[in-house]
């Protein structure tokens, strides 16, 4: 995932944004992570590697991710504020809600099924983005 830090570091730069410590620190969470996070979380984990980190750091640095197509804002019960890093391509996305674990994969012959909605709802769909809520394999094992 350093590979990962360094190309996000590049298009934030690239894109006119200055790189401060405090910065590379939310990078490193939020590029590194194999959960969802809140902002919060974001926070309070990139805060131990720069303690002077702000809340404000957080919020504009994961604005501008977003802004960049690096992460995604993960839709939750209970708000939208979560996100994890973007995977390219057309992706979905599954999510375990107990621990936040993420995972993403490919959804095949979904066209079908998009178009019968659109038949049946005289929608024309142009796009989709889908993620599906359960339990992974580790919080399923631990209740055994």
């Amino acid at each position: 995932m350093a590979g990962q830090n360094q190309k996000w570091q590049n298009l934030l730069r690239e894109n006119g944004y200055r790189l401060t410590d405090a910065r590379r620190a939310v990078i490193d969470v939020i590029a590194n992570t194999d959960r969802v996070l809140k902002p919060i979380e974001v926070y309070e984990i990139a805060k131990e590697a720069y303690p002077r980190l702000g809340l404000v750091t957080v919020y504009r640095t994961l604005e501008k991710l977003e802004e960049l197509d690096l992460i995604l804002r993960v839709h939750q019960e209970a708000d939208c504020q979560a996100f994890v890093p973007a995977w390219e391509g057309h992706k979905h996305l599954l999510l375990c809600t107990r621990c936040g674990r993420y995972e993403y994969f490919e959804g095949e012959n979904l066209e079908a099924f998009f178009k019968d909605i659109g038949r049946k709802t005289g929608y024309s769909i142009e796009d989709h983005w889908m993620q599906l809520f359960g339990t992974c394999a580790v919080c399923s094992q631990e209740n055994l």
